[in-house]
């Protein structure tokens, strides 16, 4: 579309084009509030985390053993930290794991589903996938299906993709592989249809937000600008109420962690808060992704 042109000279065809490519379509949060959630719940509550572990830095080439431990540190220590937390307030999770890190650990991907949680898609080594032509894309992502079925036994039916970047050949990649439902894009609070050129596709959107997310609070870059700018104690109430506001409303609050950010010490502290706080209202349903996407697909 005119490569050496600026978007400020684009047609109105050509920045529709781009603009409706992929778009929110219904909602499908039920009318009735009664039946909205499973249960009768008045919140739904959708816990993640995305199991990058080494990835992020083998993807940019950065293999020095420095950058390989601080990775190391989310599969050896965080996740142990995260799976008794889970299981404390019993509270099934979805784990979005590069295949990779499957690869690398062969029995952490089966440990998750023995432990009643959900495995999904999370690229193969975290790649940039806008980066990427269609034929890359599609590969890995089929590739990093095949590796998490054949570790689980279960075959994946859900997408989060690495970064949350979604090219303009994502959509169709999911469709063609038959993913039930996305995990990447933030056209709502609630959970919505795709649509691809204003076509119905099927496939379920369970939002994220930067906001409930721990790495734009926690992150570190020792050689960056990128430094950790709030105490978790503060994080704790953004998250407490986002999860009230979303109750309030009754509606979904997701929430989207990593085990080498949250996994440690003064940071785990502030999950275990969290999680009493919902379990203390008494009225949530607490789901995997999958899960929720299977109770929604009763709107489209």
């Amino acid at each position: 579309m005119g490569t050496d042109r600026q978007p400020w000279q684009w047609s109105e065809p050509e920045w529709r084009a781009h603009v409706e490519h992929v778009r929110a379509g219904r909602s499908l949060v039920a009318p009735d509030r009664a039946q909205r959630w499973p249960g009768g719940a008045a919140v739904a509550v959708a816990i993640s985390f995305d199991s990058d572990h080494e990835t992020p830095a083998l993807r940019d080439g950065e293999t020095s053993p420095g950058r390989m431990a601080q990775g190391e540190y989310g599969a050896r220590v965080a996740v142990p930290r995260i799976m008794e937390l889970l299981r404390r307030h019993e509270a099934p999770a979805s784990f979005y794991i590069p295949a990779v890190c499957a690869l690398l650990r062969p029995d952490e991907a089966p440990g998750y589903v023995e432990a009643g949680h959900e495995v999904a898609v999370h690229g193969w080594i975290h790649e940039r996938n806008t980066a990427l032509p269609r034929e890359a894309e599609l590969d890995l992502v089929a590739r990093s299906l095949d590796v998490l079925e054949a570790q689980t036994g279960v075959r994946p039916v859900g997408i989060r993709t690495p970064s949350w970047d979604f090219s303009a050949d994502t959509l169709s990649v999911i469709r063609e592989l038959g993913l039930a439902y996305d995990s990447s894009l933030m056209a709502d609070s609630e959970p919505y249809e795709l649509l691809e050129r204003g076509e119905r596709t099927g496939v379920v959107e369970i939002p994220v937000e930067w906001i409930r997310d721990d790495a734009p609070y926690l992150m570190m870059d020792r050689f960056g600008g990128l430094r950790p700018h709030m105490p978790p104690r503060q994080l704790l109430q953004i998250w407490i109420d986002e999860y009230d506001a979303a109750r309030a409303e009754g509606g979904l609050f997701q929430l989207t962690l990593h085990p080498h950010i949250i996994g440690h010490r003064s940071r785990i502290r502030i999950l275990d808060d969290l999680l009493a706080h919902i379990r203390a209202t008494g009225d949530a349903w607490i789901g995997t992704h999958a899960d929720l996407a299977d109770h929604v697909r009763a709107q489209l």
